[in-house]
């Protein structure tokens, strides 16, 4: 075979391929796909239902998460003055368990702040929207 013909089988298989997978302005027949559905939007109520739930977490895991420290402090001593090695052990879970907790309640903070700070975010940008099109609107009838 030539290299003319092995070029032109080449060339037939990828616009071949090519063909077969594009789709143009239409929507996919699974109901998926790009064209004619609304843009994703999210409203500013199920914003603040989530940062609500994250700082709801924050305050209970702030206090469920540590309620057994000094507890857990105590028995990891005594049983280590007792010559057990499962008081470092406990210890150990104790802090890993502390540091895991201290993590997740950073996170909820984050994002309960986070998410208030879109929410008034975009309703600054919403405000001055509307008065920019509201000039827009006035400025047409003195010009």
């Amino acid at each position: 075979m030539s290299f003319d013909e092995m070029w032109g089988q080449a060339r037939s298989k990828a616009t071949a391929r090519q063909h077969s997978s594009m789709e143009l302005n239409q929507l996919a027949a699974s109901g998926g796909g790009g064209g004619g559905g609304s843009d994703y939007t999210v409203t500013s109520p199920d914003l603040k239902a989530v940062g609500n739930d994250a700082q709801t977490l924050y305050h209970h895991l702030e206090t469920d998460a540590f309620h057994a420290g000094a507890q857990t402090d105590k028995a990891a001593n005594d049983l280590n003055t007792d010559g057990f090695k499962t008081g470092a052990a406990l210890w150990t879970a104790w802090d890993r368990w502390r540091s895991q907790s201290e993590a997740l309640l950073s996170a909820c903070a984050h994002i309960h702040n986070h998410l208030e700070d879109t929410v008034m975010t975009h309703t600054k940008h919403e405000e001055i929207l509307v008065t920019n099109l509201s000039v827009e609107e006035i400025d047409k009838h003195f010009k």
